[in-house]
């Protein structure tokens, strides 16, 4: 890179994660001219993949925006990335078209939590939470979405909404005098309203610095923790607010309201909202250690009845494990899953979250205990990116009329939208291969037409 370039790109670089997007648009546009010049040093493209990235509008523990990280993924080679927010579509837009001008193979989700009343009496994949279940959605290609799924995902947040609230009553209650005002000191961390604890986290962690002489005395009585441990997890914020959320916000803590059947939406109405946009119902796997994931044949074969077409897998968690024992046994049940997955003509999902400080950027599929599952982590890449370049140009994507018609089984249609996803390239050149193809055209006329 031309060293003139470098504090340039650098000051780029932090204004894609700006709250004002035309702030974001226009340093992207930046950097791309960059790019164009030869005046960033862009890494070699790895057939690597990280589909479960959060973005600042739910939380990223980088603050990175859907801009940020599409340009990331440019930079450092990555050949695909996907988004997934909490409770929200505010960044599907935004990430596919700077996918689009960049060059990088995209895609975008939504996570939530449902409950599975045929599981009630177990715990899922939310800790201490049994019938609680995270749940996806993916291959969204856009945050404009039909009036019914919109009325849901409006039902989402305002549970959100009304759930951080009534945390908040209840937390501030106890750490007064230091006390948040939700929408003068949490709300405004946000770029969209869309706040979560570790927004709060922040904002408490701000206000007892204001108001405390000895915010490590203060933390220290709350949190019941030793002052001269407190006082060094405030030189490490990350770790402090880990504390706080285990003390203030989960199970035990003053924050905490065990929830039921009623706190969140059933897997229906969640399936309703996501096939509605077009996009694909997709099950999250934990590790397999709970009682309701050591019956994950049975778990799966009731979501897959309910309209679950992939499924997710943080896989870090599953390998990356410092106790010999645990990492055996979370290790051996990846396989299992991965395995099960096969069976049962599930595309995977796989990434890293970026929602919590010190996960990686991309996994590490150079590992050796990856090894056996990375061609299945791949092709699952490939799959959700093709079925969103489908339905983004087309219509033509996995839940379409069009391919129940002519390809209509579940394993037919994975394999076909996996090919896509291998063929066409991202960006100008991607879009003039799609812009060869018409809706009447059969599968093997769409992988011809690709293929050229």
């Amino acid at each position: 890179m031309n060293i003139t370039a470098e504090p340039q790109v650098a000051d780029l670089e932090a204004g894609l994660n700006h709250f004002n997007p035309d702030v974001r648009a226009h340093c992207l546009a930046e950097l791309g001219e960059l790019a164009e010049l030869g005046a960033v040093d862009l890494a070699r493209e790895a057939d690597v993949a990280n589909m479960h990235c959060h973005t600042f509008y739910s939380f990223n523990a980088y603050g990175y925006s859907p801009s940020a990280l599409a340009w990331l993924a440019r930079r450092r080679g990555f050949k695909l990335l996907g988004i997934v927010d909490f409770d929200v579509l505010d960044g599907v837009d935004e990430f596919l078209g700077a996918c689009d001008e960049v060059g990088v193979r995209g895609s975008a989700g939504l996570e939530t939590r449902v409950f599975v009343p045929e599981f009630a009496t177990r715990e899922i994949n939310s800790p201490g939470e049994p019938g609680v279940c995270y749940h996806m959605g993916i291959g969204f290609t856009t945050s404009v979405i039909p009036s019914e799924a919109t009325a849901i995902l409006a039902d989402l947040w305002r549970r959100s909404d009304h759930r951080n609230r009534a945390m908040v009553a209840r937390i501030n209650a106890y750490l007064a005098p230091v006390t948040v005002d939700y929408d003068e000191d949490v709300i405004p961390l946000t770029p969209a309203s869309n706040a979560t604890e570790r927004h709060m986290l922040m904002a408490y962690t701000r206000a007892a610095e204001r108001s405390q002489p000895d915010p490590a005395a203060f933390w220290a009585g709350k949190l019941d923790a030793p002052v001269e441990q407190v006082a060094e997890l405030l030189r490490d914020l990350p770790r402090l607010h880990n504390l706080m959320r285990a003390r203030l916000m989960k199970r035990g803590g003053v924050g905490y309201v065990q929830p039921g059947p009623d706190s969140f939406p059933s897997v229906e109405a969640f399936h309703r909202c996501i096939v509605q946009c077009g996009a694909l119902p997709c099950a999250a796997w934990l590790d397999g250690t709970t009682t309701g994931e050591q019956a994950i044949g049975e778990l799966l074969e009731l979501l897959i009845a309910k309209g679950v077409v992939a499924l997710n897998i943080i896989p870090d968690r599953n390998w990356n494990i410092a106790d010999p024992a645990a990492r055996r046994i979370k290790l051996a049940n990846l396989y299992d899953v991965v395995r099960l997955a096969r069976d049962l003509a599930l595309p995977l999902n796989v990434g890293t979250e970026l929602n919590s400080a010190g996960q990686r950027l991309i996994d590490d599929f150079g590992a050796a205990e990856l090894a056996p599952v990375r061609g299945a982590f791949m092709d699952g890449a490939y799959f959700v990116y093709g079925h969103t370049i489908l339905q983004r140009a087309l219509d033509l994507g996995y839940e379409s009329a069009w391919a129940r018609i002519q390809l209509p089984s579940r394993r037919e249609r994975n394999a076909f939208y996996t090919a896509v996803g291998r063929l066409v390239p991202p960006g100008r050149a991607g879009r003039s291969i799609l812009g060869r193809l018409v809706t009447d055209m059969t599968p093997a006329e769409v992988l011809a037409s690709v293929s050229i």
